[in-house]
């Protein structure tokens, strides 16, 4: 999880791996640093428990470290707990070698034995530090370069890392390697940059190349050299990164959690274009340019989709549409388990795994099994170049553009289109959806922007209600078929940004023991845009009301009879009711942001938590 950011050029580097490391909070803020060379000076490294500003506050905001050359790291603690002691950059017992590190390493304790035994000191409790020294031990024990001392190092070391390492022999250079945590190289005129996410770096350069499993770098301000493990020099692709720098910028708003809200009707748009052709009257859903044939499609007799958090509620959404839409079986799974259940797969199952970042390391891992199983994998995604996106057999690019926020909300939207637009194509390909069928459910689709911008211009009334129960302790979501995988979703909204315990059910199993927890004043939301499943879910709703549940009916126009049940309404547009999920999660991510605000936390870095889950 943490972000590490480098740069090596002619401008003074520490204010600009500051900025960097503010693009890269969201991955960890328990602690962060940098380390900064100045000529052929000794680094000066500097560290500080807490958020960034109080490392920016420590050095001026950078303007008191001097040198142009130098690495930084915000750090999401997995070994060692928050301190300044344990933050990166660590250093080696000489200060030879001076490094940052994401992932985890599985072996630290026996490798950390193993340089005590060699008269090496240790003083964090973090497993990076023994990386550090263990480049550094190689690097003297044969009196080799950089690259061949890294290089040993990853053979020895198991487990994940992206590491950016600086050597005193070596002023001016930056040395990099990949292992399963992201790793992305920008390329600039006269200075060249390093990060673990694009934002981090797109201020300065939209060129980067993407540093593959087992590879290496050395950056000079000069230019970047690649490696394999062998120590050869290879070729990288330059890739063009088409993002608005200021799309990774609040641009007014007071958090980006509320921007990325009301980014929804734009991204989706873009999103749902991206994935068909024709003209009106006679349009169908086109995944060819994704790598997805319907003559694949046609081959297909059931799907996987695994994946984690809020992109696994966007599969139990998926599973419910897929089915009914073209009657082929689909299971949803969750990535963390998925590998370790020997699940059963044959050459006709199609694993989709969805992921925002492209590097979720369960997710990762369980497309890697898929694959070697002999299935046919997709990745949904929303980063161009992540180990997900190339390492998939096809990859469906979501157009949500950077998101900042810990709590997803654009990039679930644009997940969900890619779904639907997977369940359109696929009925068309086995034959369950007409032509006439597929027009009028693109037709509807494209309706979905105009719709969420109506719900979003209402939103006051969804903040008068949030005020009133910022001081719940516990709220329960219920609904049934799709509105129960909503309900999952709503949950997870309100728990991880305002730290209220909220659990979602399916409507009919609160009899089975659940409503042995409802009592006087608590709050339950109810979800009813299924009408075959309305009446079902209202008397759902009166079991939970008559033993003194507080209410809240999320239902569509017309269905005005809820408010003689429930205490509180809130109201969508209709749609096609496959489509309903991504009208009906809006209020809810609006409920959880509201709730947040109003108990003064800070919504877009919740505690305990990190954008992009990079270790298992």
């Amino acid at each position: 999880m943490c972000g590490i950011v480098g740069i090596v050029g002619k401008r003074a580097a520490a204010p600009i791996l500051l900025e960097g490391l503010s693009k890269l909070e969201y991955r960890g803020y328990d602690s962060a640093g940098i380390a900064v060379r100045d000529g052929d000076k000794k680094p000066v490294v500097v560290k500080a428990k807490g958020r960034l500003s109080v490392l920016s506050e420590k050095t001026d905001g950078g303007k008191s470290v001097k040198g142009s050359c130098g690495i930084g790291h915000t750090r999401w603690a997995t070994h060692g707990e928050p301190s300044e002691i344990n933050a990166h950059p660590h250093v080696s017992d000489d200060g030879n070698v001076i490094g940052i590190h994401n992932g985890i390493i599985e072996n630290y304790q026996e490798l950390r034995d193993k340089l005590i035994r060699h008269d090496y000191k240790f003083y964090s409790g973090t497993d990076s530090e023994v990386a550090v020294k263990l480049i550094d031990y190689y690097y003297k024990k044969y009196q080799i370069g950089p690259i061949d001392a890294i290089a040993k190092t990853m053979v020895r070391v198991r487990g994940s890392y992206a590491l950016a390492v600086m050597f005193e022999d070596y002023p001016g250079e930056i040395y990099v390697a990949r292992k399963d945590s992201p790793l992305v190289i920008g390329l600039g005129e006269g200075e060249n940059f390093l990060g673990s996410d694009v934002p981090a770096i797109l201020k300065y350069t939209d060129h980067v190349t993407y540093i593959n499993d087992m590879e290496m770098a050395r950056l000079t301000a000069d230019g970047v050299e690649y490696y394999n493990l062998d120590g050869d020099k290879i070729e990288k692709e330059v890739v063009l990164i088409d993002w608005d720098a200021a799309a990774a910028e609040k641009g007014g708003y007071e958090h980006f959690m509320i921007k990325e809200i009301h980014e929804q009707p734009g991204v989706i748009r873009d999103t749902i274009g991206s994935g068909i052709k024709g003209e009106p009257g006679s349009r169908t859903v086109n995944l060819e340019s994704f790598g997805l044939t319907a003559e694949q499609l046609k081959g297909v007799d059931n799907i996987v989709i695994t994946a984690c958090g809020s992109a696994y509620h966007v599969g139990m959404v998926a599973q419910y549409v897929i089915e009914d839409l073209t009657r082929v079986p689909v299971r949803v799974e969750l990535a963390s388990e998925f590998r370790y259940r020997q699940p059963i797969l044959s050459e006709k199952t199609l694993v989709v795994v969805i992921s925002q970042s492209g590097e979720t390391a369960d997710s990762l891992a369980a497309l890697r099994e898929a694959r070697d199983l002999g299935c046919h994998t997709l990745a949904i995604v929303n980063v161009m170049g992540s180990s997900i996106a190339r390492d998939a057999d096809s990859s469906f690019l979501t157009l949500a553009g950077p998101e900042i926020s810990v709590a997803t909300t654009k990039a679930y939207s644009t997940q969900l289109v890619a779904m639907y637009l997977l369940a359109m194509a696929l009925g068309e390909a086995k034959g369950t959806l007409e032509p006439a069928e597929t027009e009028a459910l693109i037709a509807e689709l494209l309706t979905i922007p105009e719709k969420i911008e109506k719900i979003l211009s209402e939103k006051e009334r969804i903040q008068w209600f949030a005020s009133k129960f910022a001081s719940a302790r516990d709220v329960f979501y219920i609904g049934r078929g799709v509105d129960y995988a909503s309900c999952l979703e709503g949950s997870l909204k309100l728990k991880e940004i305002s730290y209220i315990h909220s659990e979602a059910y399916a409507a009919g199993e609160l009899k089975h023991g659940t409503i042995s927890l409802i009592e006087e004043g608590i709050l339950v939301i109810g979800v009813l845009t299924q009408s075959a499943l309305y009446e079902k879910t209202v008397s759902n709703i009166v079991e939970v009301k008559s033993r003194g549940a507080y209410v809240c009916g999320l239902t569509t126009y017309g269905n005005y009879d809820i408010e003689d049940t429930a205490d509180f309404t809130v109201f969508v547009p209709k749609t096609d009711e496959h489509f309903a999920p991504s009208l009906s999660v809006v209020p809810l991510q609006l409920m959880g942001y509201y709730i947040s605000v109003m108990k003064g936390l800070d919504v877009d870095k919740p505690r305990n938590l990190a954008k992009s889950v990079t270790v298992e």
